[in-house]
């Protein structure tokens, strides 16, 4: 498998700019290769809590300057032209992440796009343009980004520079594999994305003396990623089977409130005002497999948010181009 060579245009007053969003983007884009350059835009003193992650990924900041109406556009001119600088100038760089949805973005996407690179989007749902998402090669929303990568940090109380603990591995391992197009992965090259994500990272910290022991113990205890061996190699792949144990809550007429509510806790904390409809129910879908809107007693998800509103968990609204947004309160 080839390693893509990104480099990553941040704008910040997009993104949230909040230490958990900017990891989870990062980890995002280290799944898929290396970060050979990484650049903000906006940034001011307001975001100062963000400066260990940018000084040890090695960002280039580019302030906000405030003055009259234009900067925003001073900003966006300065991406375009950084990032044209790069596809012209660095040969080794074949992928562009721009982190914003702003569709004033979408001429530089088909310019690198026709100079054979990569163009992966992502941006919050209630600011992305449909045509920008449509231009990009792919593009993900940074509230499904949050989701995806929740499991994975820090419990309370634990340094975040401490190591994982083995569910927490087993779940970033999951999380590298469900990202892949192929079902199966090299486990040299598994192991080559772990220490992208985690540099510190050591088998011997788990008790095994080599990385296919280790996954192998992983497999047995936990069920999630099946081994196999072919010739000398170890190919890894996530397993058709449940988990043993698995006790994945159910949702059901009953419990159905509180999961939502959940939820929606979890985007309000992660720093999102607003999300896209189609995002929440693609996270509720993501995290209970055995939801439907009939199956809680609603026709459609539209009758579902509308009870939600009534039950004053979120605040239903439109955006300029008369599209629904959830508002959490």
């Amino acid at each position: 498998m080839s390693t893509s060579r990104f480099a990553l245009f941040v704008d910040l007053e997009n993104c949230g700019a909040k230490a958990s969003t900017l990891l989870n983007i990062l980890e995002k884009v280290k799944i898929r290769g290396d970060i050979l350059l990484g650049k903000v835009y906006g940034y001011t003193d307001r975001f100062s809590d963000l400066k260990e992650i940018l000084l040890s990924n090695t960002f280039t900041v580019v302030p906000s300057l405030r003055y009259g109406i234009s900067q925003k556009n001073n900003a966006d001119i300065l991406l375009v032209i950084d990032a044209l600088e790069v596809a012209y100038t660095n040969p080794l760089i074949d992928s562009f992440c721009i982190v914003s949805g702003d569709s004033d973005y979408t001429p530089l996407v088909g310019r690198l796009k026709s100079m054979g690179k990569f163009v992966l989007g992502m941006s919050r749902s209630e600011v992305a343009s449909s045509i920008f998402i449509n231009a990009c090669n792919e593009f993900q929303f940074l509230e499904s980004v949050n989701s995806a990568t929740r499991s994975v940090r820090p419990k309370k109380g634990q340094n975040k520079d401490d190591p994982l603990d083995e569910v927490a591995l087993n779940k970033l391992l999951e999380g590298i594999l469900d990202e892949q197009d192929a079902d199966e992965m090299y486990a040299s090259e598994l192991k080559g994305v772990l220490l992208r994500l985690r540099p510190d990272f050591n088998e011997k910290n788990y008790g095994c003396p080599g990385f296919g022991k280790l996954l192998a113990k992983l497999s047995e205890k936990y069920g999630t990623l099946r081994i196999r061996n072919d010739s000398y190699n170890v190919l890894v792949s996530l397993s058709a089977e449940p988990a043993p144990g698995d006790d994945t809550p159910k949702i059901t007429g009953e419990n159905w409130k509180n999961l939502f509510a959940e939820q929606l806790k979890h985007y309000k904390d992660d720093g999102f005002a607003r999300v896209n409809p189609s995002i929440l129910k693609a996270d509720i879908q993501s995290a209970y497999p055995d939801y439907t809107d009939k199956g809680i007693g609603f026709k459609r998800f539209s009758d579902v948010l509308k009870q939600l509103e009534k039950d004053g968990l979120l605040k239903l609204e439109t955006d300029g181009q008369n599209n629904l947004l959830i508002r959490m309160l």
